[in-house]
């Protein structure tokens, strides 16, 4: 079952954000991963298997603050 996994990232520049994406990439199981939101704050990660807190956590230490937002099957 694919899920989608959204999180409320702290990104303040394009490092940030390049960083983000290549740790949600790092992460098994996941099979896309985009930014999305107003302000671009937002990291919609889609995959199988994916352990969602395991990745909010790892992305708070490696790129900062992380707010885990839905969890939800993915559509399609």
């Amino acid at each position: 079952m694919k899920q989608k996994i959204v999180m409320k990232v702290q990104m303040n520049c394009k490092k940030c954000r390049a960083k983000a994406l290549k740790v949600a990439c790092g992460t098994s199981g996941v099979s896309s991963v985009s930014i999305e939101g107003e302000s671009k704050d937002r990291v919609v990660v889609i995959g199988d298997g994916v352990d969602a807190a395991k990745l909010t956590s790892c992305m708070r230490s490696k790129v900062g603050y992380t707010d885990l937002l839905t969890v939800a099957e993915a559509k399609g």
